[in-house]
């Protein structure tokens, strides 16, 4: 009868205790998987937070959701540590396409990934020969039906709990403070273990040798088809959905069988969806709120008391809850005032869009794909190097809400911890703080706006358009007209759609400005010209006052990027022709004005050595206006000379700007003429 070729109970406790594996809730094996990785400490708008590394890693991972993130994982933490959080479910609220989903999904595969390492494997056990005791028909062998661990079943070895622990200590070598340690994670054996371990009993006569040799050792499947470690439950619609798919139901199978009517393992617990994450897995309830009464009542008794209940039989299980829901789902719930006791059940976090433009830039790219796309008649198709800013901009302007402290660009530099000119973060903290204390949870920060679908539907739009197949691009300023399109088909808020248009026209004001340097970078035929001009304006400004300033005005500096020394010949017209574009004319709002600068510079440089003030765009406006003025008579006569190619000189410099763009500024001919002809045209002036 000994179960001498298998993996035996006893050969897994002594691996338990050497270490080799591991015996741990669910909050406990999610709370070890995220604090073991990588974790810094970041500023998000105004406020220290951390950032886990976990959830950076992979090909596709989860970009911002800062706050969100500290959320949850606050909440694994209490729960692993034996706070309320173990007897609560964590259910993200949002607008639909902030990544609430995207988040649970990409928890769940990691967590996958951190199980089917050797030491973090969850393993069950089943009963073998069943058919030998006479009431299974011809059923031999029972797998845990909830996949518990070998664990709670050592712990309920005898119906005696001393008994247990001596079990324990004596034959396995635990010492009492391990035993106690374990004991924390003591549930009793689900129904059918439980009955059919007494079964076992009375067919040994109480030999537990001979007990043993029934039990075998098994890993817990990590197939995700199958829905074990880690599952989903999607709302279905109110006819087709019923408890069966949550806790399961009596199988006809199985009482062809199974001659003792009492036996619970009538029932078939695999049928529903929980059952199959219960040894420590993380159950996933997409759209929780969607679900007809009956089903959230199931939960409610499934997040309270971590039992799968039929027919007044109980399976203790361990896993984590996490659902999500979006915004009018959920107010709807909410005001069924009968339904209090399961929001109170549950650990609310409400998700915000992104509201971080540089963040937003590989959103976009997760939108537009990293795989090379073709035209319909399967040539390449080009991506405008201008392309994402323009999207991100637009898509990140839609979701920050009006303030009378701050302009849009204002909000979406500083959110992004740039500057904005006077106005400093404290101030954007204080407009946050401000509108989360509205009850409307449609009116807080980041809650409003278009959405990663959203822009998914807009980069399609602009994909199927005839203009981007004939032209082999996707040329950026057509994102606009793509994105003005989904507005006014898919924003059915009459003031939203007027909000989201008018940031439309701010984020092509802004297309324009970065258009303009571009120019200004193929006109010079150097990439970065634009930001060595910035970098040198700033630099002149610092040395202007130096002591060690010779009559050649040349001043000598130590470059933060490479630690070089450097000579910078100080221009003073340069400097004050740039500042006059500013709009600063006096010398006392000069030397304010230079000393903010400095200022930045100092803050700036310690923490990132190449920052070149890029970010502050009425700057990099005025050089681009200076520098334009100065070497070609203003943007105008270069404007003229583009767009009037009579003459040979005008062709020549056309020529030769398309041939910058093309070879050192990553343009195709289509986008590189249509950017042209955009930078002729009066459109879009801020």
């Amino acid at each position: 009868m000994m179960n001498k070729n298998n993996v035996t109970l006893e050969n897994h406790l002594v691996l338990v205790r050497e270490g080799r594996r591991g015996f741990e809730n669910a909050f406990q094996a999610v709370s070890r998987m995220i604090l073991s990785e990588k974790i810094e400490k970041v500023v998000v708008n105004g406020k220290t937070t951390y950032d886990f590394g976990i959830f950076r890693t992979g090909k596709k991972h989860i970009i911002g959701m800062y706050d969100e993130i500290n959320s949850f994982v606050s909440f694994v933490k209490d729960a692993a540590e034996g706070g309320s959080s173990k007897e609560m479910a964590y259910v993200l609220v949002g607008e639909p396409g902030n990544g609430k989903t995207f988040f649970v999904e990409f928890l769940c595969s990691k967590y996958r990934k951190f199980l089917s390492e050797n030491k973090n494997r969850k393993y069950t056990f089943k009963f073998l020969n069943m058919d030998k005791i006479g009431s299974y028909g011809r059923i031999t062998t029972i797998e845990s039906q909830t996949y518990e661990d070998p664990m709670i079943l050592a712990m309920n070895l005898f119906e005696n709990p001393d008994e247990n622990m001596t079990f324990l200590g004596q034959q396995i070598g635990f010492s009492d403070s391990e035993i106690e340690a374990l004991y924390q994670n003591y549930r009793p054996l689900g129904a059918c273990s439980g009955y059919i371990w007494n079964d076992i009993r009375n067919f040994t006569g109480g030999d537990i040798e001979a007990m043993l040799g029934f039990v075998e050792i098994v890993p817990v499947p990590l197939i995700e088809s199958l829905g074990t470690v880690t599952g989903k439950y999607p709302a279905k619609d109110k006819i087709t959905s019923s408890a069966v798919d949550l806790l399961g139901e009596e199988s006809i199978q199985r009482l062809l069988h199974i001659t003792d009517t009492n036996n619970p393992y009538r029932f078939d617990l695999r049928r529903g969806a929980l059952a199959r994450i219960a040894g420590g897995g993380i159950h996933f309830s997409d759209e929780i709120f969607k679900n007809k009464k009956d089903l959230v009542q199931v939960y409610l008794g499934v997040i309270q008391n971590r039992n799968i209940e039929i027919d007044g039989y109980k399976w203790p299980i361990d896993s984590l809850i996490v659902a999500t829901s979006n915004n009018s789902e959920f107010n709807r719930f909410l005001s069924e005032k009968e339904e209090a006791p399961i929001v109170d059940r549950c650990r609310i976090c409400y998700v915000s869009h992104n509201t971080n433009y540089k963040l937003q830039k590989e959103l976009t790219q997760y939108a537009i794909g990293y795989e090379a796309k073709s035209t319909f008649t399967k040539e390449d198709l080009h991506q405008d190097p201008n392309l994402n800013y323009a999207a991100s901009v637009a898509i990140i302007l839609s979701r920050l809400p009006r303030s009378e402290k701050l302009t849009p660009i204002e909000a979406m530099k500083l959110a992004a911890g740039e500057v904005a000119g006077e106005k400093s973060i404290k101030t954007l903290a204080e407009v946050i703080d401000t509108l989360n204390q509205d009850p409307d949870i449609t009116r807080r920060f980041g809650q409003k706006g278009l959405g990663q679908r959203n822009l998914g539907r807009a980069i399609q739009l602009m994909v199927e358009s005839s203009e981007t197949n004939e032209g082999r691009c996707m040329f950026a300023h057509d994102v606009f007209k793509t994105i003005e399109r989904i507005v006014l088909d898919y924003v059915s808020d009459t003031n939203d759609r007027a909000k989201y248009l008018e940031d439309l026209k701010i984020a092509r004001g802004l297309y324009r400005e970065r258009i303009m340097t571009e120019m200004f970078n193929a006109y010079m035929d150097e990439p970065f010209a634009i930001r060595k001009d910035v970098l040198n304006y700033v630099n002149m400004i610092i040395g202007i006052d130096a002591e060690s300033l010779g009559p050649d005005r040349m001043w000598k500096y130590k470059d933060p990027q490479t630690g070089e020394l450097k000579a910078l010949k100080i221009d003073e017209r340069y400097v004050k022709g740039v500042e006059e574009r500013l709009g600063i004319k006096t010398e006392e709002q000069r030397e304010t004005f230079r000393t903010s600068i400095r200022k930045i510079y100092g803050q700036k440089i310690t923490v990132d050595p190449n920052y070149d003030f890029m970010d502050n765009l009425e700057l990099v406006k005025a050089v681009t206006d200076v520098r334009l003025k100065s070497d070609i008579a203003g943007a105008g006569s270069l404007i003229g000379a583009l767009a009037n190619r009579t003459n040979e000189e005008n062709q020549k410099l056309y020529d030769r700007m398309i041939g910058t763009m093309l070879n050192k500024l990553n343009y195709c001919r289509t986008c590189a003429q249509k950017t042209i002809e955009y930078f002729c045209t009066q459109e879009d002036e801020m």
